[in-house]
């Protein structure tokens, strides 16, 4: 299950990589609740590294929508 944790965070902080570029942006909608599964489940097994990777995924990703104005 750690295992799992850290794949979720890995894919998180991919998919919020990607969509830092702007037109992808749309993509933070759809990465946020993969990295807040991912957390939960990284926070259940206690695996730091993916609760890091998606925990930095969410923030990030949350930054992104405001700056682009998906979040008030």
């Amino acid at each position: 299950m750690k295992v799992l944790g850290l794949i979720f965070g890995i894919l998180s902080a991919l998919g919020m990589l990607l969509a830092l570029i702007p037109f992808p942006g749309w993509l933070n909608w759809i990465n946020k609740p993969f990295a807040i599964i991912g957390l939960i489940i990284s926070a259940l097994v206690k695996s730091n590294s993916g609760m890091v990777l998606c925990g930095i995924a969410i923030i990030l990703g949350m930054l992104r929508l405001m700056l682009g104005g998906g979040v008030f």
